[in-house]
């Protein structure tokens, strides 16, 4: 990991790292389930904020009525998308509600589509 991300290295371990990796564990996750998702996207850890980006959207997940457990299977899954805009998610969950069609999507799926495909 260290190698494909050096700026993990600068990084406070206490203050940025070991929180992150607590969350995780909290929100679920097994040591296995949070070393997989890490080597998936290592940025997690390093680069995102706990309170300004990763708790947020695990808060709109929640609102949106979604479980531990389906947001554990989604983080672990794709944790990049943790890293896409809130505003790109706050306008998905709009218009699958609009549309009546977020209960069918309770695998959070449509937060896997490209920009185009979603639009389709």
């Amino acid at each position: 990991v260290l190698a494909k991300h050096p700026e993990l290295l600068v990084r406070s371990l206490d203050e940025k790292m070991k929180p992150t990796v607590q969350w995780l564990k909290d929100l679920g996750m097994d040591d296995s389930q949070v070393a997989k998702t890490i080597m998936k996207f290592p940025k997690l850890i390093g680069t995102y904020s706990l309170d300004e980006n990763l708790k947020p959207k695990v808060k709109t997940l929640q609102e949106y009525g979604f479980s531990d457990t389906q947001i554990v299977r989604v983080l672990s899954a794709a944790p990049q998308l943790f890293g896409h805009s809130s505003s790109r998610w706050a306008h998905r969950f709009s218009v699958l509600q609009a549309s009546g069609a977020l209960k069918s999507h309770s695998s959070c799926s449509f937060l896997f589509l490209t920009d185009a495909a979603f639009a389709a």
